[in-house]
């Protein structure tokens, strides 16, 4: 029995792929689960034309992800702090932090989730953060941090 698989099952396989699955397996368990339907001819030419869409839009956003990286690189950040003794910040800058002094500063919209910071950073001093924009797509800022000018 063809069946076009509407979720990942692992082991058998991905979501949008068509395949050939055992007849009682195909009826009596991935249908009824909804993880694939029936492949029909006119199912495969919709899943078909589906599949070549993802690949477009995957090629348009690393495009979009190259570019992104290449903008970055080498690029500095100088992010403002409170310090206490000993050039010790009151909190810590994290990659939250960094994100929205990316936006601010550089117009570029990044997810704190793409930056590698080994552990959040709680002192003054230049660092090299590691950006990974996409499975082969990485960069690295610099990352400032000054003290905040204290006024009494």
């Amino acid at each position: 029995m063809k069946v076009i698989f509407l979720e990942d099952v692992s082991n058998v396989g991905k979501a949008g792929q068509i395949k050939e699955v055992a007849d009682g397996y195909g009826k009596n368990f991935l249908i009824p689960h909804k993880l694939a339907m029936p492949a029909r001819p006119q199912d495969i030419k919709a899943v078909e034309a589906q599949i070549k869409a993802r690949a477009r839009i995957a090629a348009k956003t690393e495009i979009e992800m190259k570019a992104l990286a290449a903008e970055l690189e080498g690029k500095e950040i100088i992010i403002k702090a409170r310090v206490g003794q000993q050039e010790h910040l009151y909190g810590s800058i994290t990659s939250a932090d960094i994100t929205a002094s990316l936006e601010s500063t550089l117009g570029a919209v990044v997810d704190k989730r793409k930056i590698e910071l080994t552990g959040p950073i709680r002192q003054t001093g230049s660092y090299e953060v590691p950006i990974k924009l996409g499975k082969d797509i990485a960069t690295k800022i610099k990352v400032t941090v000054v003290a905040e000018e204290q006024t009494a």
